[in-house]
């Protein structure tokens, strides 16, 4: 069963004052926002893909100084934000969610893209940006990384998993707030459970730990070897940022910049006072890093 978030959940979250708009991805709405040029006129095109458990409200704090620059748009993956969602576990799988998102820069026909990454939006939008290099111009991954199963996982990776997957009560708002360094406020943390009526809306965001591959035979991580190789000979500019504060990914920040080739040509930046939600911690500086990135691997008039 496929279900749609009633709109009047969003009513009263703060400071993201965007009109959704909808594409149909395979009888699913995948949801998105935008700012900035209009699409006919960008020169610069900012796609800003969320992780797990959160939607495109991460990028609240970031698309006002990347919209000066360009087109900044900014999806919710299916099963989170406004996007619609299967009911049933079963159907999610890296496969659905990379598909949908090929689809849908497909139908924006989205070029010289900006891809701006953290997280499950690293994950799939790497492997996109990778398997698409046409439409994309640079790459700016953000605590995130490429499981292709040959990983080892931590302990608090694996507790995270059993806890995502069994919790009777999973307060999502509960648990983006303790992936944030500094305190969200109750209208944030609240904005963060909007996506999520009741349980039967949390299937992605209980689905999503399980994906990642965690041998090289699981489902998916045959793209991910792929991606992995790929980015390996990635030469176009890539800005890896990662926040200091974050146990989760902040030791694969180190050998993910230096695997893709053109990473070490930018500044070696990390983003103090901020966790694995750094969007949230950091925004406003993120985006003015972005911004400079771009402008300095712009061509020259």
């Amino acid at each position: 069963m496929v279900l749609s978030v009633p709109e009047e959940r969003f009513e009263d979250v703060p400071d993201f004052d965007y009109e959704p708009q909808y594409v149909d991805v395979g009888g699913l709405r995948m949801a998105y926002v935008e700012a900035g040029d209009e699409a006919d006129k960008a020169e610069e095109t900012f796609l800003c893909l969320h992780g797990e458990p959160t939607w495109s409200f991460l990028y609240r704090k970031m698309m006002p100084t990347l919209a000066e620059r360009g087109r900044v748009v900014v999806p919710d993956l299916i099963g989170c934000g406004r996007s619609d969602r299967y009911e049933d576990l079963d159907e999610y799988s890296v496969e659905m969610h990379y598909d949908a998102l090929k689809t849908f820069v497909e139908e924006l026909d989205l070029t010289n893209v900006t891809l701006v990454c953290q997280d499950w939006g690293g994950v799939l939008g790497l492997s996109l940006a990778t398997h698409e290099p046409d439409r994309f111009a640079r790459i700016v991954p953000m605590n995130t990384g490429v499981p292709d199963g040959t990983q080892e996982m931590s302990d608090r990776w694996h507790e995270f998993l059993e806890m995502v997957e069994t919790a009777e009560e999973f307060d999502i708002g509960r648990l983006v707030e303790g992936g944030c360094y500094r305190d969200l406020s109750a209208e944030e943390v609240d904005a963060y459970r909007a996506p999520f009526p009741d349980e039967r809306y949390k299937a992605a965001a209980r689905t999503f730990p399980g994906l990642v591959p965690t041998s090289p035979d699981d489902p998916g991580a045959e793209l991910m070897a792929e991606t992995q190789d790929l980015l390996g000979e990635w030469e176009k500019p890539a800005f890896v940022l990662f926040g200091r504060e974050d146990p989760i990914t902040s030791h694969d920040r180190d050998p993910l910049r230096q695997h893709i080739p053109t990473a070490t040509e930018q500044p070696d930046i990390w983003i103090d006072e901020a966790a694995h939600f750094l969007q949230e911690d950091a925004g406003e500086e993120i985006a003015e890093h972005i911004v400079e990135f771009v402008d300095r691997t712009s061509p020259s008039e």
